[in-house]
C-alpha cells in the first residue's frame, strides 16, 4: 500500500518469483511519465534533490519529478554528481625516454575501481596531455590512481574531478495544483 503522494500508488501489483521459486507480490514497473520541463536549474555545490523539490514544488518528497524529467541519469545521485562513479582528469608529463602509454594503460586496467581511461590533448597550449579516468571513488581515490600513473613513469599534475557543478538539469511543471508548483 502506497501513500497518496507516492508515484507508485497507481502502479498495479505483480506476482514475482525469486531464484528459489518462492513468490511474492511487488509493485510493477512504473512507466516514465511525460515530464515537460518549464525551467532549468544550474547545479550548485550542496544542491540536494529534496531541497530543489521543496523550492520548486513546496514539497520535498516530489524530488522524483525532477528525476523523471532527466532520464539520462540513472540515479538521483548521478543527477547532481554525487554518485561513487566519477571522472577525474590527471595531467601528465612525459618522461624524456618516451611516453609509457602501454604500461600505464595496463596498470590502470588492472586497478580495482577503474572503469574507463581516455588519453586527451585538451589542456594546451602549450600542448599538454592528460588521462581522463572514470573510477569508483569507493574503491580507489584520485591519489591512488595518481600513484599508479607515477609508477608507470609519468609525472602527474594536480588531479581535477569533473563535476556537474554548473551543469543544467530540467525542472518539470508540478503535475497538479495540490503539488504546490512555484
Amino acid at each position: 500500500m502506497f501513500s497518496n503522494m507516492s508515484r507508485y500508488r497507481a502502479v498495479p501489483d505483480e506476482v514475482v518469483s525469486d531464484a528459489r521459486g518462492q513468490t511474492a507480490v511487488a509493485a510493477g514497473l512504473r512507466p516514465l511519465p511525460e515530464a515537460p520541463a518549464v525551467l532549468t536549474h544550474v547545479i550548485k555545490a550542496g544542491d540536494r534533490l529534496d531541497r530543489l523539490a521543496f523550492t520548486y514544488y513546496g514539497q520535498s518528497l516530489h524530488y522524483w519529478r525532477i528525476c523523471d524529467a532527466n532520464p539520462d541519469y540513472l540515479s538521483p545521485l548521478a543527477l547532481l554528481g554525487g554518485e561513487p562513479l566519477v571522472t577525474t582528469c590527471f595531467p601528465v608529463s612525459e618522461p624524456g625516454t618516451g611516453p609509457p602509454w602501454g604500461r600505464t594503460l595496463r596498470l590502470l586496467a588492472d586497478t580495482v575501481g577503474v572503469a574507463d581511461v581516455k588519453v586527451i590533448d585538451e589542456l594546451g597550449p602549450p600542448r599538454n596531455t592528460a588521462l581522463l579516468v572514470r573510477h569508483n571513488r569507493l574503491d580507489v581515490g584520485a591519489e591512488g590512481i595518481a600513484e599508479v600513473i607515477r609508477s608507470a613513469g609519468f609525472t602527474v599534475g594536480i588531479p581535477a574531478e569533473r563535476t556537474r557543478i554548473g551543469a543544467s538539469i530540467l525542472i518539470p511543471a508540478a503535475a497538479d495544483p495540490a503539488a504546490g508548483g512555484r
